[in-house]
């Protein structure tokens, strides 16, 4: 049976990534918070982009980590650094 590839958060990534989720899910609090008291919706859609945004940027610190592993070649420094696969990931978005 092939095993299936693995990509494994870098190290140095690990604190932004959580940063980026725990900042998401106090969001995305916010936003239940805020549909039970009734809050405005234009209030409530502005803080659920803000939990997206923070979810993507996550998933993007992850992919770009995965893709520098990919481009390494036997131990040799990737092409692109971590921020600049990350930066053009976003540019995308």
């Amino acid at each position: 049976m092939a095993e299936e590839p693995t990509v494994r958060v870098d190290d140095d990534a690990v604190g932004a990534v959580l940063n980026r989720l725990r900042r998401a899910q106090g969001q995305l609090s916010g936003v239940i918070a805020m549909i039970e008291s009734g809050r405005d919706c234009r209030d409530i859609v502005t803080q659920l982009a803000a939990a997206s945004r923070a979810l993507d940027r996550a998933g993007f610190k992850i992919v770009a980590g995965g893709m520098r592993q990919c481009t390494a070649a036997d131990g040799e420094a990737p092409a692109m650094s971590e921020t600049e696969l990350e930066k053009l990931f976003l540019t995308l978005a």
